[in-house]
């Protein structure tokens, strides 16, 4: 790095199945994903314990109305995936620790990186 100017950083693109998880995710990255406070506070509770991600869905309710929340929220952070696995029915869906952000929108430093 030369002296007082501007360092830069070779990043290595994410594996294949990340990328594509991830892609996925960002389609579902708007608030209006999210259900509402009361369908996102539910998505999280259904996940307290790992559990496959189409059978927390329906938990909740018609996978069809829940599935972009729980996206919605693993885009957010309040949810966990393994993301270099290939997104699926059976894939174990976790909530995340430290679940303090607003359940009904995005989390505060998302908005604060502008990102949502």
């Amino acid at each position: 790095m030369c002296g007082g100017g501007l360092g830069l950083r070779r990043l290595v693109p994410p594996e294949p199945v990340t990328a594509a998880n991830l892609r996925w995710l960002a389609g579902y990255r708007h608030p209006r994903h999210a259900g509402g406070s009361a369908v996102a506070a539910a998505v999280v509770e259904a996940f307290k314990v790992a559990r496959p991600l189409a059978e927390g869905a329906a938990a909740v309710g018609d996978p069809l109305q829940v599935l972009p929340a729980v996206y919605h929220a693993l885009w957010c952070g309040r949810l966990t995936v393994p993301l270099d696995e290939p997104l699926q029915e059976q894939t174990l869906v976790a909530a995340a620790s430290g679940n303090s952000e607003d359940v009904g929108g995005r989390p505060a430093e998302a908005e604060e990186r502008g990102e949502g």
